[in-house]
């Protein structure tokens, strides 16, 4: 038994990352038709808009989750909002999940934290979450300075716990799938993937940097300070990458690369899979070609074990 279907009533185990402002309805509501876990960003911190938005999910009848970023809430207004809010799962991040724990699961909600390192995740497992988050170094956006790859991450964990976990960061198709249930993960979550599908309100400039990016096109920056982060290559991050240090107002014209596809306004989030991803899709292809590649590539390494051979 699959414990992430379970836990999240959705038919494939595809999670859709929480990006702050663009993870909404708009595209929340794709990814769950399509069978994946839409999520409901709250770390724009714009309190009143996320509820609606959580409103508006609840109202179409299809299973999500909601995004709480400890750090980044103001108050417990949105924690007491979406613990009367009838929601059923919720991913933490941003800080420990200890305080959050109780009054969530007491809610009857299901709740998974997203973690960068084995000793993260063990403290998580210990304060009693459902599930984990498990992010790679190479997801986008804020990031752990210390990176640690997916790769090396998920087996670390597994070695210790058998919680279940939703395996994020590098991720991008049926091929990342796979490997990542190899594993031990039980889902996956896609975030760069995602912004860059038809549906993602974002502007057409930002998902075309993500099509046109390299393997080598993001960059880790502000390593000695906070936040870290994992951004496209551009003008602005290159003068970011030289210095080693990020101004504090970097992010401040964030919604302009969102929204109005002024590239150079802040630091473009995305990450590594931006080298992998070649075109614009709808989350439904997205997610129906990642599910059939990812039992593609299952049945012939289950030929291999029946067979018991490599080749």
């Amino acid at each position: 038994m699959n414990r992430v279907l379970a836990h999240t009533g959705v038919k494939y185990p595809i999670v859709q990352a929480p990006m702050g402002w663009i993870a909404r309805t708009q595209l929340a509501s794709a990814v769950s038709r399509a069978g994946g876990l839409g999520i409901i960003e709250t770390s724009s911190g714009e309190t009143e808009n996320c509820q609606a938005e959580i409103r508006k999910m609840s109202a179409l009848g299809m299973p999500f989750g909601v995004n709480l970023p400890i750090r980044f809430l103001k108050d417990e207004a949105m924690l007491k909002f979406v613990c009367e809010s009838g929601v059923k799962f919720v991913t933490t991040s941003a800080g420990s999940p200890a305080k959050f724990i109780a009054p969530l699961k007491d809610a009857g909600i299901t709740v998974y934290h997203a973690v960068p390192t084995v000793e993260t995740a063990m403290k998580c497992v210990d304060a009693g979450i459902d599930g984990l988050v498990v992010e790679g170094g190479e997801g986008g956006g804020f990031k752990n300075p210390e990176e640690v790859s997916t790769l090396v991450l998920l087996q670390a964990i597994r070695a210790r716990t058998d919680v279940p976990m939703i395996a994020a960061g590098g991720i991008c198709d049926g091929r990342g799938m796979a490997a990542a249930f190899a594993l031990g993960a039980e889902a996956i979550q896609m975030g760069t993937r995602f912004v860059s599908c038809t549906e993602s309100p974002v502007h057409a400039n930002y998902k075309n940097a993500i099509v046109e990016a390299k393997d080598t096109g993001t960059w880790v920056l502000n390593k000695k300070s906070t936040p870290c982060i994992r951004a496209l290559k551009s003008q602005r991050t290159q003068a970011i990458f030289d210095e080693g240090l990020m101004p504090a107002d970097a992010l401040k014209g964030i919604r302009s690369v969102y929204f109005d596809g002024d590239m150079e306004a802040a630091p473009a989030l995305a990450g590594q899979t931006a080298g992998l991803i070649t075109s614009v899709k709808t989350a439904k292809e997205i997610i129906d070609e990642t599910v059939a590649e990812f039992f593609a590539i299952t049945a012939r390494l289950g030929g291999l074990a029946q067979s018991r051979s490599f080749a």
